[in-house]
């Protein structure tokens, strides 16, 4: 349990007539305001008993009480340096395009090396936020899958976008490369999931199991395989690439749910599928209210170098207007 930390009170005075919330604050509590807005935010300011917004001008004889977030419960991670390519940051969240290799969070004998490692060298105030294993995490992406994550740095970030993943309110498109050509050419896969009954490391479509739907749309083909662009609908393990080898499309590189399909394509192109050393997927777009303003957000994420290289060796260009 964390230790909660008493209010504080101040009374403007007539030097502080007309004074900004937040800038008044930050004078009394030495505190830099990005993190002053992040508690305004989260209703721990009130001027006059009310909750109140950093821009409220405060008058003489107003009383302003502040009850500072608990502190921090150590989330057992140890920071650790590493780059991160971040893509958008603010007082309570930050975009992250993640590179393949990179496994999200510590988990069964791994302790470091992982995004939340090198997440708490560069933003250590995540520490106290959400779970101690995990802290920050909302959402995740296999170890070997590129691409959009979106990070809370504060509480009411976690609580919100939680409960946005979890209503299904956040937009969420991938790419894959699959063998194999889908018939239709777009459409949509809803197969429920489960642990797969010999395997624990792998799922598998289970009656019973866990409802997940996936649509997908045909972007391009060549000899024998497909560059697709994926909806998901619900976000469990693995979800893609179990509903794409159930409709008959593995995706290319994939050590669990692939299959040796290279064999049967033209000779110049197997040791290509052939070495693609992971799955061919990537997380190139994400959208979502932000938790704190509900003011639309939009991401995406430039596709990866070994992708790219794949697909031309494989076709030769990307779709028409794809620039990057």
């Amino acid at each position: 349990m964390r230790r909660s930390r008493e209010a504080q009170r101040w009374v403007a005075g007539e030097a502080d007539a007309g004074a900004r919330l937040d800038r008044f604050l930050a004078a009394a509590l030495d505190l830099p305001r990005n993190r002053l807005q992040r508690w305004i935010d989260d209703g721990r300011v009130r001027v006059g008993g009310r909750a109140a917004k950093a821009a409220t001008r405060l008058r003489p004889g107003d009383v302003v009480a502040c009850t500072p977030p608990p502190e921090p419960r150590p989330s057992g991670v140890t920071p650790e340096p590493g780059e991160l390519a971040v893509l958008y940051a603010d007082p309570h969240l930050v975009v992250i395009d993640k590179p393949a290799g990179l496994a999200v969070h510590p988990g069964a004998g791994r302790t470091a090396g992982t995004l939340v490692n090198r997440l708490l060298h560069r933003f250590p105030e995540v520490a106290g936020v959400g779970g101690p294993g995990r802290p920050g995490i909302v959402h995740r992406l296999d170890k070997d899958t590129t691409g959009l994550l979106v990070i809370a740095r504060s509480e009411l970030a976690y609580r919100a976008l939680s409960t946005a993943f979890a209503e299904r309110a956040v937009e969420k498109t991938y790419l894959a490369l699959v063998y194999g050509q889908p018939q239709p050419p777009c459409g949509r896969v809803e197969l429920a999931l489960g642990r797969h009954p010999r395997d624990r490391k792998r799922m598998a479509p289970r009656p019973g199991g866990r409802p997940a739907r996936t649509s997908y749309r045909t972007l391009q083909t060549a000899a024998g395989v497909a560059l697709l662009e994926l909806g998901l609908e619900t976000g469990r393990t693995h979800q893609i690439r179990v509903h794409m080898k159930a409709l008959g499309h593995p995706l290319i590189g994939d050590p669990l749910y692939g299959e040796a399909r290279w064999r049967g394509l033209p000779r110049a192109l197997q040791g290509s599928l052939r070495r693609f050393p992971r799955p061919a997927l990537h997380a190139r777009r994400l959208a979502f209210a932000h938790p704190a303003s509900g003011r639309p957000l939009r991401f995406e994420a430039r596709v990866p170098d070994d992708l790219r290289a794949l697909w031309r060796d494989l076709h030769g260009s990307w779709p028409e207007g794809w620039t990057d």
